[in-house]
Order: structure tokens, then sequence, then C-alpha cells
């Protein structure tokens, strides 16, 4: 399949008021996260079908794709990537994986990387050297940060937790909203599958966690467990 015929299809599908929601609920103004995104239009249903259409895309195409100045076109590269990868033997998946630490820079916001990182990155390095982790969550970008915690996700799933928690540490002074927001994620997910190993990690640091850290964290949590530890009374 073509750029060019890829590219033409999905610009069909752009619509004006959708992309106008978009670009407020994905923060684009100045001094915004999103700050310079750019919008067609697309749900995310459509977008997903599209993937089926050209599932057998060249991965040279898909690249190109994932470079678009278009949020959704890069959301369209990554789940075509997502999807080729669950597929892909060893050598294949390898290249994919490649790809995508190669283009983080295009993999600019939270639903870009919470759709991908733990289905690409997570499962690649399920059975590598998984150091990339923690250079990218000690990494100057936010996205790169994010990509370190949502990919542990994938670990999470198989009952591993020493990744999402000694990332989740690295992470704790960390400025960002978004990085609390996911670390807090992560943590509330550990605590699906071992609470007392959730728990552990807490008393250990709530005090010193963000607030919106600690909240995401404890969602599941009693009323009366979660406002022990928001009051600080553990």
């Amino acid at each position: 399949m073509s750029y060019k015929e890829i590219k033409q299809h999905l610009l069909s599908l752009a619509d004006q008021d959708i992309a106008d929601h978009s670009r407020r609920f994905f923060k684009t103004a100045a001094g915004e996260y999103g700050f310079g995104d750019r919008f067609l239009g697309i749900r995310v249903p459509a977008i997903r079908q599209t993937v089926k259409r050209y599932a057998d895309t060249h991965l040279d195409v898909t690249t190109r794709l994932l470079k678009s100045e278009y949020h959704e076109i890069r959301l369209f590269a990554l789940l075509l990537l997502v999807a080729q990868f669950s597929k892909a033997d060893k050598n294949r998946r390898k290249k994919i994986y490649d790809i995508y630490l190669a283009n983080t820079r295009h993999i600019n916001n939270w639903d870009l990387v919470d759709s991908s990182a733990h289905k690409i990155v997570g499962v690649y390095l399920e059975n590598n050297d998984r150091s990339v982790l923690y250079k990218l969550s000690r990494s100057d970008s936010l996205w790169e940060r994010r990509i370190a915690i949502i990919a542990t996700y994938h670990y999470i799933r198989e009952d591993q937790f020493e990744d999402t928690l000694r990332i989740s540490e690295q992470l704790l002074d960390d400025q960002e909203d978004l990085i609390h927001k996911a670390v807090g994620w992560m943590l509330r997910e550990v605590g699906k599958r071992d609470k007392p190993a959730e728990i552990a990690f807490l008393n250990k640091h709530y005090r010193a966690m963000p607030r919106t850290m600690l909240r995401y964290a404890i969602e599941r949590f009693s009323n009366e467990e979660r406002q022990n530890y928001l009051r600080g009374l553990l």
C-alpha cells in the first residue's frame, strides 16, 4: 500500500468539528503539553478499521506515516505497528521495536504512548535487556519517560512488578502531571493483582508522592484507606 493512498484515505475521513474538539482535549494551546499538534478529526474506531484495511503496509511506508504532522495519522501508524508486531517473527519484531525507539519524538501525546508502548516496547523487552527502560525514564522528554512506565504494563499483566516499582520510584520527583497520572495508574494496576505489593510501595513513598500520583494509585481502595493515605495517617 502506498503512502499517498493511505494518507488520502485518512484525509477523506476528516471532520472539522471533531478536530476542533480534539485540539482542546489534547491541550494544544501555547504552553500546554500538546502545543502545535494538528488534528484531522477522525474517531479512533475509524482509525482501527483503516489499520485492518492496510494491514500489509510496508514498514518504510508506516515509518513515513509516523512522522506525519497530523495526530491521527501518527496514531494510525502506531496502531499498525502494534498489529504487525503482534504477528511478526523475531527479526521483524526487532525492526519494529527499533523503528519505535528511533521515532519517539513523533510519539508525542499520551494516547499515542498508551496505545503502543506496552504492546511493542514492553513485549519486545520481556526476554531482552530492560536497561533501556531506565534510560528512557531519565530522559528529558516527557513522552520517553511516559513510554518507560507504560511499557511496564505488559509485565504487570504477567505478574512481574519489579520494573514498574523501580521506575515509579525514579519518577517520584517528576514535575509533569502526565507522569504523575501514568505512574499512579501503573501502581493501581499492580494493586489489582497484588495489593500488598502496592501497599508496601505506598507505605514507603506516599508522603513524597505528588498528590495526583497518589490519588490515581489509591483509586480502588476503600474510602477509609484513601483518606488515611491522603491525610498522612499511616
